[in-house]
């Protein structure tokens, strides 16, 4: 049975990962009840580790302490679930594919260094779809084998479906289009998340 997860270290992941946000929108991504996590923020909110913002955008943040609480959080959940020598291969085979994603990215954005993509080209826009399909048969089992692992994991290979689905259908926003469930998008989430699970810092990857 995969590894389940307690709901308040999800509100903490799910904060994360989306940074600023609502609990209908942030807790799909780890697999959380929306309302659950409400009444998490509530205690989160209490304890100074979350904060609420009402304005143009009203949404919940991590306060500082809340991000150094949550990432202790989520590296007691990895060890008090024993799973970290099979987590860790799975990270190391995504981390193998990340440059490839960055590059088709770029790739969708721009035609060459000072051209931009206006997807006028379909034949151009279909040949960085097929690398992007062929980058997601790769990534579809490493993100399907953390899942297995662990419950919280399990958004993950159904949301980049949805994602890729959704730009094969002509959805060009879904491809690399910040503050929506883009495939770019996604794959941050995916990477930040076995960052945070593995005690990684982003800026010392690889060395």
């Amino acid at each position: 049975m995969p590894h389940i997860t307690d709901s308040r270290t999800l509100t903490f992941q799910a904060l994360r990962l989306k940074t600023f946000s609502v609990p209908e929108v942030s807790a799909p991504a780890v697999g959380l009840d929306p309302a659950v996590m409400a009444q998490e923020l509530v205690a989160l909110q209490g304890a100074g580790l979350a904060a609420f913002r009402e304005g143009r955008i009203t949404g919940w943040a991590l306060t500082k302490a809340g991000r150094e609480a949550g990432a202790a959080a989520v590296a007691a959940d990895l060890k008090a679930s024993g799973l970290e020598a099979r987590v860790r291969p799975c990270y190391e085979a995504f981390l193998k594919l990340n440059h490839d994603m960055l590059q088709v990215c770029t790739d969708w954005q721009m035609r060459n260094e000072k051209t931009l993509n206006d997807h006028s080209d379909k034949k151009y826009d279909d040949g960085v779809i097929a690398t992007l399909e062929s980058i997601d048969a790769k990534v579809q089992p490493v993100a399907v084998e953390l899942g297995a692992l662990m419950v919280r994991f399990q958004a993950f290979a159904p949301r980049l479906t949805e994602a890729l689905n959704k730009v094969k259908a002509g959805g060009v926003e879904w491809f690399t289009k910040p503050l929506i469930d883009s495939y770019h998008t996604v794959w941050f989430e995916m990477h930040e998340d076995l960052l945070v699970t593995l005690s990684i810092d982003r800026a010392k990857e690889g060395q």
